[in-house]
This record gives C-alpha cells, sequence and structure tokens, in this order.
C-alpha cells in the first residue's frame, strides 16, 4: 500500500534524478514574452506544446480560451473530476515571461537555454512562473502514480498574460464562473521569505503605476543664456516628488496611508524574515514607515516607488535647460486602500502644494489592467489547514504572510470566484525576477516538490476543510 511518503519521495526523486531540470529547459526554450506580437505566438506554442499534452497525460481535460482583450494571451483551463462529492482544487501558473533582456545576462547563456551553475538553474521563466507550475503539475503528478488518484477534483488555469497585467482573464472567468468554479485556490509564484523556509502567502499587493510629467516649454535653451530665467522642470519635478515620500521613504499622501497594522498580522510577522540570500541586496532599515520593520513594510504597508526618471539626455548632456521631466512611478498598496482614490488622491496633494502644472499621466487599462489588493484572512479555516499540512511533511511551521509584497490577479479568486487563496512560492528574493540572470535554486525546488506533493495528498483525505 502506498503511502503520502511514497508521493514526496517520488516528486523529490523526479528532481533528483534530473527530470525538473530537463522539462524545465524545454519550457524555457519557449520565449513566450506576452508584450509582443511574437511572443504572443509562442505563448500559444506553450499551450499546445507543452501543458496541453502534459495534462491530458495527467488525466485532464483541457479548453483553451481565446483572449477577448486585443493584444491578450490564451488561457488553458485544465480539469479532472473524479467525484461529484469531492473538494475542487483550483491551481494557476502562468506561461508568459518579461523581456528576455538578451545580451544582458552575465550569468547561464542568456534568457533562453537553461542553464546551471552550481544549485543554480539560469533562464527566463525558472522563478517566474515556469519552473514553479512545473513543480505543482510534477508534485500532482506523483500523487496521481503512489495513490491512482488525486483524492479531489482538480482545476488548473495556465494564463499567458500575466506580465500585462492578466488583460482578459476577468472577463473569461466571469463569462464562465461555473467552469472555473471550485472550493480552494492552491498555487504558486513570489519568493519565499528565506530560500530554505517554506512560506504561505495569503494575497498580494496591489499596484497602480503612472507617470508624472512637468512640461515647461517646447524645446531646450542655453543653460548660460537662460538659466535663472526659466523654471527648471526637473528641479520642480523633485520637488513635486519630495511631497508624496520623505527622505526616509514615508508616503505623505494621506489618503495612500493604511490603517495601523492589526495585532494579528503583527504576530504572523514576528518570526519573519526578509531574506534574498547571499547575493540578495543588504535591508535599508532607516527606510519605510517610522517603526515599521522592513518585513511589516513590505507584506503589510503601502509602498510607491520611482521606477524611473528622465530630464534631458543622461548618456550626453548638454548645457541647455531641459523642456520637460518625467517620472514613471509606482504605489503598491495593501487590501484596505482604496484604489478608485489613488490617483485623485495624489492630484489633490500635488495642487495643495503648489505643482497644479504637474501631470498624472495613467497606462492605457487596455494594455496593462493592473492588479488590486486581495488576501484571505489568516484565521481562515483552510489557511490553518494548510499550515499543519507544510508541518506534517517539513517538521516546522511555514512563515505565513498577510500578503505578498508583489501583485498578481489574486483578486479574481478571492473576489469573483469567491475563494480561500493559499499561494506556496517556490522561488527567493534574490532570484532576479524580472532582470538578466533570472534563477531558481535547486535545494529550494526540491523542497517545494515534497511540500506541494505532500499538500496535494492532503487534499485527498476525508479532512479538509470541506468535509468540517
Amino acid at each position: 500500500m502506498t503511502t503520502r511518503k511514497d508521493a514526496i519521495d517520488q516528486a523529490t526523486s523526479y528532481l533528483d534524478a534530473g527530470g525538473f531540470q530537463a522539462d524545465l529547459a524545454q519550457l524555457v526554450a519557449i520565449p513566450s514574452e506576452s508584450q509582443t506580437a511574437a511572443g504572443l505566438l509562442h505563448c500559444h506554442r506553450y499551450l499546445s506544446e507543452a501543458m496541453n499534452p502534459e495534462f491530458r497525460e495527467m488525466g485532464f481535460e483541457c479548453q483553451v480560451f481565446e483572449n477577448p482583450v486585443t493584444g491578450g494571451g490564451p488561457i488553458l483551463l485544465a480539469t479532472r473530476i473524479e467525484g461529484a462529492g469531492l473538494p475542487t482544487v483550483l491551481g494557476y501558473g502562468h506561461g508568459d515571461v518579461i523581456h528576455g533582456m538578451d545580451g544582458d545576462w552575465s550569468k547561464g547563456k542568456g534568457p533562453w537555454q537553461l542553464a546551471r551553475e552550481g544549485d543554480q538553474l539560469y533562464g527566463r521563466g525558472t522563478a517566474d512562473n515556469k519552473g514553479q507550475h512545473l513543480i505543482n503539475m510534477r508534485a500532482m503528478q506523483a500523487v496521481l502514480r503512489a495513490r491512482g488518484a488525486l483524492g479531489f477534483n482538480a482545476k488548473f488555469l495556465i494564463e499567458t498574460g500575466e506580465e500585462i497585467g492578466s488583460i482578459g482573464l476577468r472577463e473569461i472567468i466571469a463569462a464562465n464562473l461555473d467552469t472555473f468554479a471550485a472550493d480552494v485556490f492552491v498555487a504558486s509564484d513570489g519568493p519565499r521569505v528565506k530560500p530554505d523556509r517554506p512560506t504561505l502567502s495569503l494575497g498580494c499587493r496591489g499596484a497602480v503605476n503612472f507617470d508624472l510629467v512637468c512640461e515647461m516649454r517646447k524645446g531646450g535653451h542655453h543653460s548660460g543664456n537662460w538659466g535663472g530665467a526659466l523654471a527648471d522642470p526637473a528641479a520642480i519635478l523633485a520637488h513635486a516628488i519630495a511631497t508624496i515620500v520623505s527622505p526616509s521613504g514615508e508616503i505623505l499622501v494621506r489618503e495612500w496611508r493604511p490603517e495601523p497594522i492589526r495585532p494579528m498580522v503583527r504576530e504572523l510577522l514576528t518570526d519573519v524574515v526578509l531574506d534574498g540570500g547571499a547575493d540578495g541586496p543588504q535591508i535599508d532599515d532607516n527606510w519605510g514607515e517610522p517603526g515599521l520593520s522592513a518585513v511589516e513594510n513590505v507584506y503589510a504597508w503601502n509602498s510607491f516607488a520611482v521606477l524611473a526618471m528622465l530630464a534631458g539626455n543622461p548618456e550626453s548632456p548638454v548645457n541647455a535647460i531641459a523642456p520637460k521631466a518625467q517620472a514613471h512611478c509606482q504605489l503598491r498598496f495593501i487590501k484596505g486602500t482604496d484604489v478608485d482614490e489613488i490617483i485623485p488622491a495624489l492630484r489633490r496633494h500635488l495642487d495643495k502644494h503648489g505643482f497644479a502644472h504637474v501631470v498624472i499621466q495613467e497606462p492605457d487599462p487596455s494594455a496593462d489592467a493592473g492588479f488590486a489588493a486581495s488576501r484571505t484572512e489568516s484565521d481562515d479555516p483552510w489557511v490553518v489547514w494548510a499550515q499543519a499540512s507544510v508541518k506534517k511533511t517539513t517538521g516546522a511551521a511555514p512563515a505565513v504572510v498577510p500578503q505578498m509584497g508583489g501583485s498578481i490577479c489574486n483578486e479574481l479568486f478571492t473576489d469573483l470566484l469567491g475563494l480561500p487563496t493559499l499561494w506556496f512560492p517556490h522561488s527567493y528574493a534574490g532570484c532576479s525576477q524580472h532582470a538578466p540572470d533570472e534563477h531558481v535554486l535547486l535545494p529550494t525546488c526540491r523542497s517545494a516538490l515534497g511540500l506541494m506533493a505532500g499538500l496535494y495528498w492532503d487534499l485527498g483525505e476525508p479532512d479538509t476543510p470541506c468535509f468540517y
């Protein structure tokens, strides 16, 4: 008679025998950049050539939804129904990747060829998100082989537009609510709090991107002939930004500041450490909201960042007062922040401080839908159950964070489908996600395979919250 341990051993031996590296290499080789027309063709390939055959081999029926939004990638839903009285588990992954940035890689062999250096596997999508949903698929397969069945109904959604804001996914789910219906959501994305500590994230921060533009005139003018007589848009924009965020990173727009962190959340984060690994950045202890730890700032607070800024030509500066300055900015926000008030509040704030001529430009929602903030509360029965499953496998309780620092389409599952959401990240903060040299750590992946095999095994047992 096979056991839970048999399933876990099958999952980890898959990595030990080189299967994970070989399979991930095939996925990485598909340049599925959702931001380009050529990449969208590869997004279709990713579903038809990689995902569809894999799920069918595991006994799933597959349905592909074409995206109703121009420029959006296709979505696959794989479904395996084992019994009408069993719980239904919805999984998720995204097969699209951020720009490959060919030529900028200093490790491995570029974005589209998997390369191993020590315990690191390099390639675009290794961490975000091909490696993560591959781990979950293989862990589920290990349970199937060990038990002969999952013991639950499974649905697995693979989208190909997450990197452009999951455009079209809401419309597809909303038009097919019964098709996507489930009892619980289990998926993987983002980093663990430490490479060797299993982590359970209960949701995600939202993100709003916008440009601040100060344009004073057409064309530049000689800084000697006109300096002191013409307003400098770069200096004006810098002062405008200084009213938004303090020199130490404190948010100064009143409406952008969340409610004080609840005691339950503080307790969750007391033993959590933000660790990017040996090559990760060092935390700046004096940055962010005063009185909060770095962990609290990332997982339980809002943060503002200037992602890019330009005035004149920095690569070839000339002695001229630039006519225009522009900054691309972002607010990451937790659940409870009024998303509809983010931009209006900023407009009022800038006007109040004398910067009425600084224009706020929002992105085209048809090109980037963005993400809302959402989470499942930590006292939900599924959260308690999931922690017990992880502890049974690893011998230690996982780190639990109220929401991951990054953003993803979690609100579609919590709000639209009404599901408790359990995210088990299989990467780490130093993985160079969205940058050259993206990679995963083999020990973390091995740990994740065992953890997920144990979790899927437990989902097939008669003591999940569905049966309480």
